[in-house]
């Protein structure tokens, strides 16, 4: 039963990964209905995190490349260091900063004091209102090839913003790029190549964890299962997204945000859910 369990999560995260809506938040609420009701653990959601991280190479593999080629080549003087492509691979090395250092200062408090199911509800509900502020009155008229590096470390600050279950990575991301001028196709590809290297490393560290300290409601197998899964449905999504966002708003994220975030507090509230 809980190999079944995993891979709905594993499912729930490939789903939820990249859509402004938090994998996290999900993956904290439908574990409380499940058999075992149980928190999956931020563990768990780490390391099924490379299942969907796995799908963003797949999907933007010949840009990652390029960008990895060019900025390799930029530091021997092969390729001038204002070229687009190098000078992306340094706006993901410090736009994932942020986030590479708030995680390792704050494990405990993400663990722990994060995964507060009223922390969550109000989160969805708050930056759910950001994200259609940003949508809505952005100038959208800024491409990848415009982000400055000031512009890459805030929006890597936004990323480490979804330390917190409820924000979304993509989301937190994506709103301040859609403030800052970009358009969404744009603030939304940055979004998922500048989390690869932040979610490859926490979920890394995290399997080297579990691997060291076995813990949690689900064993190692069922982890995989679910990061296969999530993979999976994960390229779907990605591929889904990006051509909606060619032509679509973010308001049907907005919305349900926010009734998921007033569902969650009504729960809450009667007592179906406790916080923790």
């Amino acid at each position: 039963m809980q190999f079944i369990e995993a891979l709905v999560l594993g499912i729930i995260q490939g789903l939820t990964e990249f859509l402004p809506i938090s994998s996290s938040a999900h993956l904290r609420i439908v574990g409380e209905f499940l058999p075992s009701a149980e928190d999956p653990g931020a563990t768990f959601t780490a390391i099924t995190q490379i299942g969907t991280e796995a799908a963003v190479l797949v999907y933007f593999w010949g840009t990652i490349v390029r960008i990895i080629s060019r900025w390799a080549q930029s530091l021997t003087g092969r390729v001038p260091r204002n070229d687009p492509d190098a000078r992306m691979g340094w706006l993901i090395i410090l736009g994932t900063i942020p986030i590479g250092a708030l995680g390792f200062l704050f494990q405990d408090v993400i663990r722990g004091t994060f995964r507060n199911l009223w922390l969550v509800a109000i989160v969805l509900i708050g930056f759910g209102l950001l994200l259609g502020a940003a949508d809505r009155w952005g100038r959208r008229q800024r491409e990848l090839k415009d982000l400055t590096y000031p512009h890459g470390l805030a929006l890597g600050f936004a990323q480490a913003l979804a330390l917190i279950p409820g924000v979304s990575r993509s989301g937190a991301t994506t709103t301040l790029g859609l403030a800052l001028g970009y358009t969404r196709p744009a603030a939304a590809e940055y979004a998922f190549l500048l989390a690869v290297p932040a979610v490859f490393g926490s979920g890394l560290y995290e399997l080297l964890q579990a691997f060291q300290e076995p813990g949690g409601p689900y064993t190692l197998l069922d982890t995989f299962g679910a990061t296969v899964v999530a993979f999976g449905v994960g390229l779907a999504v990605i591929a889904f997204l990006m051509r909606y966002l060619k032509r679509g708003s973010f308001l049907p994220f907005v919305i349900y945000r926010v009734a998921l975030g007033v569902v969650l507090i009504v729960l809450l509230s009667v007592g179906v859910l406790q916080p923790y």
